[in-house]
């Protein structure tokens, strides 16, 4: 009696290719050209994916290049479909979807975790990475925290995402913990034990060990005291501002850990809803964070032939103002259903728009292809003549 095989990862394909080939290659005097050429290997080695959430529609981005002369670099160096179908009309379900790959139909206001593994597990589990190895900067509040990993049995907490959440590492009661224990010094060896005290008083050091390691949860906590303390993120003020904090510390995140997957996750562009003009100076202070992650990445030579960057909003907004001169999102039109996503990365041809209809939950299984990873539960298909 035969029985199904589970489906092969990108990695476990070619070593049984590898092996399949040399086989042949021994009992077979004359090999062909064109069969003795193997497929060229991707040379995306991580991924960062901007949710440029909050609501945010084409027209006031790569519709208005003056708006996001940043994102314009991204689109004119990499791909642009202009016609990415939004999962649902919620912030939490739709920003959610991004990361599941299907369909989530969660309430604004819902606060709990989904059903579904993130794509923060697909990759962690099957390239066995650490924590470090996959970090999430989130505006989001408690909502964010969930993004980090879904309630899936066969995936869960122990392969989730690091979770940042920039409003809520500076604010005034973190600070005060700081204040109580001292500011540790991240060369002063004397400083450990501070650290160790830090991190027991602002988080369950138990269920954080679940995700974390000692030696990589005292590297992460060494990190936010820096943040804290020497960085100039704690300084950025005014509209817009938990957005901004977000994208630095993920700018920082590239830099410091390296890691093969890292998320932002905004939200501050709902300000629409009230006023036209303060989402698109959110849009534009955004664009600009954006522009510093994009020349960290141009300049670093080990992240800069090897970092693939994603950026797409949940979903758009109505087509027309409101009474109050702003933007809501409830009228059906194309504006609120469909957005642009922007690849930019080693493996895709410069210059492209495919205008081919795809899916806000077609980010999540495109983003594992790249890291050669599967994501067996994703709905979502790879991005249509990304990679061709």
């Amino acid at each position: 009696m035969s029985r199904s095989l589970p489906p092969l990862s990108r990695r476990r394909f070619l070593q049984a290719g590898a092996v399949a080939a040399g086989t042949f290659a021994l009992s077979s005097p004359l090999v062909s050209g064109a069969a003795a050429t193997a497929a060229p290997a991707l040379k995306t080695k991580r991924v960062l994916l901007v949710l440029f959430a909050g609501g945010v529609r084409s027209k006031d981005t790569i519709g208005t290049p003056a708006n996001v002369p940043n994102l314009m670099r991204l689109a004119s160096q990499g791909v642009v479909f202009p016609n990415c179908a939004a999962a649902n009309l919620g912030h939490y379900g739709a920003s959610l979807s991004i990361l599941t790959g299907v369909p989530e139909y969660m309430g604004i206001r819902e606060n709990s975790r989904g059903f579904n593994p993130t794509i923060f597990e697909y990759v962690r589990k099957e390239l066995t990475l650490p924590a470090s190895g996959a970090w999430l900067s989130a505006n989001n509040g408690s909502q964010g925290v969930n993004f980090a990993y879904g309630l899936n049995r066969g995936w869960g907490s122990a392969y989730g995402a690091n979770v940042i959440d920039g409003d809520g590492i500076f604010n005034q009661e973190f600070r005060e913990v700081l204040g109580q224990f001292g500011t540790p010094s991240a060369d002063d060896p004397k400083s450990y034990d501070a650290l160790n005290r830090l991190r027991g008083a602002i988080g369950d050091e138990a269920a954080r060990g679940a995700v974390n390691d000692a030696a990589t949860a005292a590297r992460v906590e060494k990190y936010i005291v820096d943040e804290l303390t020497k960085s100039e993120t704690a300084s950025l003020t005014g509209p817009g501002a938990g957005d901004a904090k977000a994208l630095r510390i993920a700018g920082n995140i590239l830099q410091i850990f390296r890691p093969t997957l890292a998320c932002v996750s905004l939200t501050n562009a709902d300000v629409a809803h009230g006023s036209y003009n303060a989402y698109v100076d959110v849009i534009r202070r955004n664009d600009v964070e954006l522009g510093r992650i994009l020349d960290t990445v141009q300049q670093d030579p080990q992240l800069r032939d090897s970092t693939a960057i994603f950026v797409l909003p949940e979903f758009g907004r109505d087509k027309n103002l409101n009474q109050r001169n702003g933007l809501d999102h409830g009228d059906a039109s194309d504006e609120l259903n469909k957005v642009a996503c922007v690849a930019w990365g080693p493996d895709f041809k410069p210059g492209k728009t495919i205008a081919v209809d795809c899916n806000t939950i077609d980010v999540c299984p495109t983003v594992c292809k790249l890291l050669g990873v599967e994501s067996p539960l994703a709905r979502g298909r790879v991005l249509p003549r990304l990679l061709s």
